[in-house]
């Protein structure tokens, strides 16, 4: 083998396609493209899933826009804050249980209470009510705002 066999393999290197050069390249006017629409356009690139403008499919559900989001505590959390025994929104926000201006409490059952609170929340379910009654405390209900 001398230095004038060496040469690529064949069909690794391929010639520049020389585009808008004259009908008789075959690639002049409109450059190999065709006419108009997406596929002639610069910068063409189809979104994963594009569908050639028809509405996308499968859709399904929605997002209801008046949803209203809850934070939850467990009742066991608030009997584990022996310090404090009087519950409302700001003392929720100062132990960091509450983040957000516009988030509501809901209260939970789960854990068990053994002296009374006094716990102020947008909504109980009825286990954690009946729980914190009967220790001797009182579940008052937030008017919405």
């Amino acid at each position: 083998m001398k230095l004038h066999d060496l040469h690529p393999s064949p069909g690794s290197r391929t010639k520049k396609k020389r585009l808008g050069r004259g009908h008789g390249s075959g690639l002049g006017k409109t450059s190999g493209k065709g006419h108009k629409g997406l596929l002639a356009r610069s910068g063409r690139a189809n979104m994963a899933g594009f569908e050639g403008g028809q509405m996308p499919l499968p859709k399904r559900g929605f997002t209801n826009i008046f949803r209203i989001e809850y934070t939850v505590i467990n009742i066991q959390t608030l009997a584990g804050l022996d310090n404090t025994s009087d519950f409302n929104l700001s003392v929720f926000r100062e132990l960091g249980l509450l983040k957000g201006r516009k988030s509501r409490i809901k209260v939970l059952g789960e854990g068990d209470v053994n002296r009374p609170l006094t716990v102020e929340a947008h909504k109980f379910s009825g286990s954690a009510k009946l729980k914190i009654e009967n220790a001797g405390g009182q579940a008052k209900v937030i008017a919405r705002a």
